[in-house]
């Protein structure tokens, strides 16, 4: 048997039965009243399936750990609706011969959520040198001067940069 099973159905089944309502009641307020809230709801106790054995069945105070996990789902959500629509207002000012096809637009925003995961974590301005260096194909010198920062130090935030993409891949 594997060091780390997953929780078991039965307790989460349990918690679902007792805490679903509740927290859907919850998430709706969070979300003033979005549609989404059900599909967040459904995606926390999805989580929770993954989970170490011992999660579920030992929590002392369940609503309280389902809000954590249901307010970074919400947090999540809020940054991938962000993402999205800078993106769609990019594409918004592109002449219609360089607009995207339908395929290609998903493909690109599938990339975008990718990349934003692969950086969640990193501090802003390690997160910002990353992406004008990959992006813009800034120079450090250039990005040390728009960040305010010297050479050595976008340095080390490219550095922990590609630590932190080859971490998500693995």
């Amino acid at each position: 048997m594997p060091v780390h099973s997953t929780a078991p159905r039965s307790d989460v089944g349990h918690l679902y039965a007792e805490h679903h309502s509740w927290l859907l009641g919850w998430l709706r307020r969070k979300a003033n009243g979005a549609d989404y809230a059900a599909d967040l709801a459904q995606e926390t106790f999805i989580r929770l399936l993954s989970q170490p054995e011992q999660c579920c069945a030992e929590l002392r105070e369940p609503r309280a750990y389902l809000a954590t996990v249901a307010h970074r789902l919400l947090i999540n959500y809020a940054e991938r609706q962000s993402l999205e629509r800078a993106y769609l207002e990019v594409l918004a000012q592109l002449p219609p011969c360089q607009t995207p096809s339908p395929e290609q637009r998903l493909l690109i925003l599938e990339s975008l959520h990718e990349i934003d995961r692969m950086l969640d974590g990193l501090p802003p301005k390690a997160r910002e040198a990353f992406l004008l260096s990959q992006l813009e194909g800034l120079g450090y010198s250039d990005i040390g001067l728009r960040l305010g920062v010297t050479v050595r130090t976008v340095k080390r935030y490219m550095a922990a940069a590609f630590m932190q993409c080859l971490l998500a891949l693995a």
